[in-house]
């Protein structure tokens, strides 16, 4: 089913999907803010987490790896998952993980409830790219561009209002309150999804790849382990190289093993593809360059003024600050869109990544007044809005409709990566380049700027990895990202070709899994977050844990 046609109504007519389709997008991107309201809940008591739960600083620190951890595992088989058994399912499921992974946060008051609990909060972070393919199977193509880019801007908003939210909350109630009120959220977009949202008729059935999805576990795990704990074990230890070469050998095993099986977990042909592998690229660029923001900002808005550099404000000030770049992603969403639908998504996503690096340019310059500071999140707010708005769009034009849960999803995981390996460089700068006040060691002014220009030059990166992605990428008069070979058909052995949307040729005997054009709306949106994404689905102090890594 292509997404540029109206679905079929059930005499064989077609019909309107324009009344619905409003409600449905509005309580996907619900369901999106929801989520990365989730994630940033957390940030205001991790550093009160080992009184509170009775436990060391080293393993109330878990309480934050899980989330990462499950949500990397969790992300890319709930993508698959959905394309073979269906997407609006595998959304109830998450969102079902959501609700029972709040509940038990908020009954515990020891570690290993806690721990429990976020692992199943964190197994929900397939809900963005799950509601994303839906939005591409359920909307007709003039509003899927503009759809998306508001989903996307969904996670921004969240993670961006979740902050102060839950800073407010935590200095004015009970801790627990704040996972009561995940799980509240949690059940609201639980029923409005069975309300309102239709399953997708687009599936692929079969058997789900077990062997796949426990190798690609594995190696995940080997990865983001010692990456998030790799400054406390420290990086030339036994067990984090040990891990890095397990992962090494566990995805090359992974990778050889998912090209030799008829149904694989991911792809790797399709994963291989030129505009599918370098938007991906750009991706680990970007989320670490976006995620560099979140980690820097808040510390300095908190550090004592004594320092000469810290403005002493609280978290909820942190919090505040931050608050204005979500509404920008939001305000900028439609921009990226209608940018994509004339010049094609990969246009979107080089210049968003220009503003990124403008943004942290300004941010070494302009340290000194909480005003520089909001100025600077909404000029690198707007860059993420363009650059996650336009990356869904480049992945979606390359792969078939049955393959854009699993290859929204991996993307998703590769901005993660991103964020993880942001939060690790930029620990190990700040414990580095520290300064002492009253005998506490804490991250230097020049700490700071260096972590920033990091960031920026990741953006650059980003930037340059961008401009190999295919040039007939950037659409067509209609806007539509197109790949270099086209998307795979595999209807009776027969290539589907759509041009612009209208009519189906049929290309006969050219035998199973021909080739095919799907020539879909452009500008479609993506993600976009701030303030509380570390990993996938993951918390690294904002105000809180990151900022003890100079101490």
């Amino acid at each position: 089913m292509s997404p540029a046609l109206p679905r079929p109504a059930a005499d064989g007519g077609a019909v309107s999907v324009a009344p619905r389709a409003g409600a449905v997008v509005a309580v996907l991107a619900f369901g999106g803010i929801v989520v990365s309201l989730m994630q940033t809940l957390v940030i205001p008591i991790v550093p009160e987490l080992p009184k509170l739960l009775a436990s060391p600083a080293s393993d109330t620190a878990w309480a934050v790896t899980a989330t990462l951890l499950a949500a990397a595992v969790a992300v890319p088989m709930m993508g698959r998952l959905g394309d073979m058994y269906g997407k609006r399912r595998m959304l109830l499921v998450s969102l079902a993980l959501l609700v029972a992974g709040s509940v038990t946060a908020a009954l515990s008051d020891s570690l290993a409830p806690m721990i429990v609990g976020r692992a199943l909060q964190g197994m929900a972070s397939g809900v963005i790219p799950l509601g994303i393919s839906i939005m591409r199977d359920e909307l007709p193509a003039e509003r899927l561009g503009s759809a998306t880019a508001l989903m996307s801007a969904s996670l921004g908003v969240g993670g961006a209002l979740g902050l102060p939210a839950a800073a407010l909350i935590a200095d004015n109630f009970d801790w627990h309150v704040l996972f009561w009120s995940s799980a509240g959220m949690g059940v609201v977009a639980l029923l409005l999804v069975l309300s309102v949202v239709p399953e997708s008729e687009v599936r692929t059935g079969g058997r789900f790849d077990v062997v796949g999805g426990l190798g690609m576990a594995a190696g995940l795990l080997c990865l983001l382990l010692p990456i998030s704990k790799g400054g406390d074990w420290g990086w030339g230890s036994g067990t984090t190289l040990g891990l890095f070469g397990t992962c090494a050998a566990v995805l090359l095993l992974w990778g050889w093993y998912e090209l030799r099986t008829d149904q694989p977990l991911v792809d790797l042909r399709t994963t291989a593809r030129r505009q599918v592998l370098v938007t991906n690229l750009a991706s680990v660029a970007l989320g670490f360059g976006m995620f560099a923001m979140s980690l820097v900002l808040p510390q300095l808005l908190q550090l004592p003024e004594a320092t000469g550099y810290g403005l002493g404000r609280s978290l909820l000030t942190a919090g505040l600050v931050m608050a204005p770049s979500g509404l920008v992603m939001m305000a900028v969403a439609p921009l990226s869109a209608a940018l994509s639908r004339a010049k094609g998504p990969k246009a979107s996503l080089m210049l968003g990544s220009l503003i990124v690096a403008a943004g942290y340019g300004l941010n070494i310059v302009l340290m000194a007044e909480v005003w520089q500071f909001v100025l600077v999140s909404c000029v690198i707010g707007s860059g993420i809005g363009f650059t996650y708005g336009a990356m869904p769009a480049l992945i979606m034009g390359a792969v078939p409709p049955s393959q854009s849960g699993a290859a929204n999803s991996l993307n998703t995981l590769m901005r993660s990566i991103g964020t993880s390996t942001a939060s690790a460089v930029a620990g190990v700068i700040l414990s580095q380049m520290t300064t002492g006040l009253g005998g506490v060691a804490l991250p230097s002014e020049d700490g700071f700027r260096t972590v920033l220009a990091v960031g920026g030059g990741a953006a650059l990166l980003a930037f340059a990895v961008a401009s190999f992605i295919p040039r007939h990428g950037m659409g067509s008069a209609a806007g539509a990202p197109e790949t270099e070979a086209g998307v795979v058909g595999e209807e009776n052995g027969a290539g589907v070709r759509e041009e612009d949307g209208a009519g189906v040729q049929e290309e006969r005997g050219a035998g199973v899994g021909a080739e095919s054009r799907v020539a879909g709306e452009a500008g479609v949106g993506g993600e976009a977050g701030v303030g509380g994404e570390a990993g996938v689905g993951g918390e690294a102090g904002v105000g809180g844990e990151a900022g003890r890594a100079g101490s």
